[in-house]
């Protein structure tokens, strides 16, 4: 692996993406899947918290717009809605939870996912009262010890200890979910935000290795380049400034998947670098040509 970060590269295309995205979008989109709430459902409401809490949960190996809408689907159905409330969730057995799962498409594994939503049912049902917003508040609304506590915290239950917050607790969703927190649910106590690392997913990583933010030559495995990728975008947003605040590199990641999402991962040929959309495409002066080529959990970089 020979992969250079070019931090002064990511410190311009983070300033750019992120102006952009507030204004005209990324590709003119400046919507995330989750950012709808479901039908009735009040922004920043426990109802909200929940529904966020839960589906990023399982936010994993999925189409993003499809999962979210299939859980919107879900909540609003008044079959399946008790899903979302932990106390009814515990309630509930766990064979019920996995067919109930099924029945919009909220569950690509049944049986993964539904141990990974009860589990988290349960957990916040019988620890928290039944509300997320307690188990943030225990860690004095610290983003750092949020991401310990997803971590550490576990239960005995049939002669093992257990997670407590299945799959909430990994290195991409827990992150991830603290950036919703913010961005969607609206909770403005969060602390130590700029110590959260950038939730990197396979459209993280496409869009920083086709912007030469990380360049050279690389075959293998995608995760192995995670901590590079969250090394790069941790030091390239120091000194940058947004709303007053300095910014962090959470506020990349939604610029950077959309620029993915709706650009490279379609548009851009994996052997020459090649784009269809580059003349329109706001990241056309950071665009270089070359191999990228990043396909389930393998790389492959020539640039």
């Amino acid at each position: 692996m020979i992969l250079q970060a070019n931090n002064e590269r990511g410190k311009k295309l983070a300033e750019m993406l992120y102006r952009e995205f507030l204004n005209e979008g990324i590709h003119g989109r400046t919507d995330m899947p989750e950012d709808e709430p479901p039908v009735g459902v009040e922004k920043g409401s426990v109802e909200h918290l929940c529904f966020i809490t839960f589906t990023v949960a399982i936010d994993y190996m999925r189409d993003a717009p499809t999962l979210w809408n299939n859980s919107r689907l879900t909540f609003s159905d008044p079959e399946t809605k008790y899903l979302f409330y932990p106390k009814l969730l515990e309630q509930a057995s766990f064979e019920k939870a996995v067919n109930d799962m099924q029945k919009h498409g909220l569950s690509k594994k049944p049986e993964r996912d539904a141990n990974i939503w009860h589990t988290l049912g349960i957990t916040f049902s019988r620890k928290w009262g039944g509300n997320p917003l307690n188990f943030i508040q225990s860690c004095d609304w610290d983003s750092n010890k949020i991401l310990e506590a997803l971590y550490n915290s576990r239960c005995y239950s049939e002669g093992t200890f257990k997670p407590d917050f299945p799959n909430l607790r990994g290195p991409k969703i827990g992150p991830l979910w603290i950036r919703m927190l913010r961005d969607n649910v609206g909770i403005t106590k969060l602390i130590h935000l700029d110590k959260v690392p950038l939730p990197v997913d396979i459209h993280i990583a496409r869009a920083t290795l086709t912007t030469g933010v990380l360049e050279g030559h690389y075959i293998g495995n995608l995760e192995k380049l995670f901590p590079e990728i969250r090394a790069v975008w941790s030091e390239s947003v120091k000194g940058l400034s947004i709303k007053g605040r300095p910014m962090i590199a959470l506020d990349v990641d939604e610029p950077l998947w959309h620029l993915s999402k709706y650009g490279c991962s379609r548009n851009r040929n994996k052997i020459s670098g090649t784009c269809l959309v580059y003349r329109r495409c706001e990241a056309k002066d950071f665009c270089i040509l070359g191999k990228v080529s990043v396909e389930n959990n393998r790389v492959e970089v020539d640039t």
